[in-house]
């Protein structure tokens, strides 16, 4: 029997990628089909939705059924896709734009509904693709284009606005720790019901510039230095953790899905007619 590796699922030769020298997305992508490969998805039966942004150019490279919407409609059309033909692995890739600025209330619902979709929320703190702006996750008093002055508004916790919304799977991983990153993406796609995994990236080109990181290892090392682990977290006061990106697993529980749920609701509309 043949192994999967990840590049079965890689389009070879629509490299080199698109991405900027030392942004991410290229180790989330990896992350990414490595956990294919692991799980040995069929590519007939798996789709990735992508939306816009830098993150949104992801499905150029991935080899099985992918599908590109809108700005901020990712989650929208993942939904639909998944409720047509349950059957289906359906990963969801976004940006912070797509996933909880433009997008934020299709987070909120597809989570409440606990559809069967795996989203994997590419963070790099501002709108990468289109110059540099704030978006909902910028934190604040950071540097961007549209806030040469230090950012007033505080940045979304996309992890405790997802658990807030009973999804059963919520994890946040970083481009630094890429085992620790690959072991939840596969976790994520294996849970039954809405998983959600966040990844802390980089952008060196526009965030990471404005923000004292003047090259792609000193990005990294900023992740690496304000990311600490779950149990270290609950050790700190809450002054030393201000500031710092929480890493590891909040959820993980059983949840009966969307789909077995609406199931029961068919059978019942049947047995009336």
């Amino acid at each position: 029997m043949s192994v999967n590796k990840y590049d079965d699922y890689l389009i070879k030769e629509k490299l080199p990628v698109f991405w900027c020298a030392g942004c991410g997305n290229g180790i989330v992508l990896g992350s990414i089909l490595r956990s294919f490969a692991q799980l040995g998805l069929k590519k007939e039966n798996t789709v990735v939705v992508t939306g816009i942004g830098c993150w949104g150019k992801a499905d150029d490279y991935i080899s099985t059924n992918t599908f590109h919407g809108t700005h901020g409609r990712a989650l929208g059309f993942a939904t639909g896709i998944k409720l047509a033909n349950p059957k289906l692995n359906v990963i969801v890739l976004m940006g912070d734009g797509d996933g909880a600025t433009i997008g934020g209330n299709h987070l909120i619902h597809a989570a409440r509904r606990n559809v069967d979709v795996t989203a994997i929320l590419v963070n790099n703190l501002n709108y990468g693709m289109t110059g540099g702006q704030y978006s909902g996750t910028t934190p604040h008093a950071s540097y961007t284009t549209t806030s040469p002055y230090g950012h007033v508004e505080n940045g979304f916790d996309v992890c405790k606005l997802v658990k807030a919304a009973g999804a059963p799977y919520v994890a946040r991983g970083n481009v630094y720790g890429v085992i620790q990153l690959q072991k939840l993406i596969k976790e994520a796609i294996e849970k039954k019901g809405f998983s959600f995994v966040e990844v802390i990236s980089t952008c060196t080109t526009h965030y990471g510039r404005l923000n004292g990181m003047k090259t792609s290892a000193g990005a990294m090392k900023w992740i690496k230095d304000n990311s600490i682990s779950i149990e270290r977290a609950e050790k700190l006061p809450k002054e030393e953790k201000e500031g710092k990106f929480v890493m590891g697993k909040f959820v993980d529980k059983d949840i009966e899905d969307y789909t077995a749920r609406y199931d029961r609701v068919i059978s019942k509309a049947k047995e009336i007619i």
